[in-house]
């Protein structure tokens, strides 16, 4: 199977993020962030654009596909998951991983939530997680919020009795102990492949090249791993060909 993991950026980047995805239908999982379903408005408080309804729009590309949109502010923005349709789905929902009480509705120090999947596959079991992690524009190093989160998602990922697969944006450098948390007994593809980066030149000039990530657990046989080239948001997509 193949799966895909992207921080869209609420669609800011549009017609190249749809061919992007049109090319790659493909794809058996793909795991998206910063996604906005059937919005009146947005989230951000910045003042680029984005496509507030990109979810169904992804969707129209993805006609064999099955959606699942998990919201995290107001029912209309959040993190969201296309498994083909001959992929059997025993199993989703949610957990929330923060929680900022003075959150107002606007901009990105918003409540978190880690969106999972229980999948079967010729007589194979998976758990597929996806996780947009905490930003609170102090860069991505630990906090006492972040190292909370991390112990969150560890508990609930110890919980799982399958195979199983985490990803997402989790706005963490390699070598915060946040992650480490969250890396014991997984293995981290993205520093065993010794990348560089997991952000684009285009859309992201700073120094930081880290955020996203893909852990899978050691019973997951992994046939190739890279970051794709393609600049369709902030960051950059990651593949995973794995069974």
């Amino acid at each position: 199977m193949k799966l895909i993991t992207l921080n869209i950026w609420g669609g800011h980047v549009h017609d190249p993020l749809l061919h992007f995805v049109a090319n790659y239908a493909d794809i058996d999982i793909f795991c998206l962030q910063e996604v906005y379903h059937n919005a009146p408005n947005r989230v951000s408080t910045d003042d680029k654009l984005v496509s507030l309804k990109i979810f169904g729009e992804l969707h129209r590309l993805l006609p064999d596909h099955t959606a699942f949109f998990r919201p995290v502010v107001q029912n209309i923005y959040g993190i969201g998951m296309f498994i083909k349709k001959d992929i059997e789905v025993l199993e989703e929902g949610d957990i929330e991983i923060y929680n900022n009480p003075t959150y107002n509705g606007r901009g990105p120090r918003h409540h978190r939530n880690l969106q999972w999947v229980k999948c079967k596959v010729n007589n194979k079991v998976y758990s597929i997680v996806n996780v947009h992690g905490l930003w609170n524009g102090m860069g991505k190093s630990d906090t006492p919020e972040r190292i909370a989160q991390s112990e969150k998602i560890k508990v609930f990922m110890d919980k799982l009795d399958t195979p199983k697969i985490l990803c997402g944006d989790f706005n963490l450098r390699p070598d915060t102990q946040s992650l480490k948390i969250i890396e014991d007994g997984m293995i981290n593809q993205v520093t065993l492949n010794n990348i560089t980066s997991t952000r684009s030149v285009k859309y992201y000039p700073k120094t930081e090249r880290f955020a996203d990530y893909i852990l899978t657990s050691k019973d997951i046989i992994v046939n190739d791993f890279k970051v794709l080239p393609d600049e369709v948001s902030d960051h950059l997509p990651l593949l995973l060909d794995f069974e």
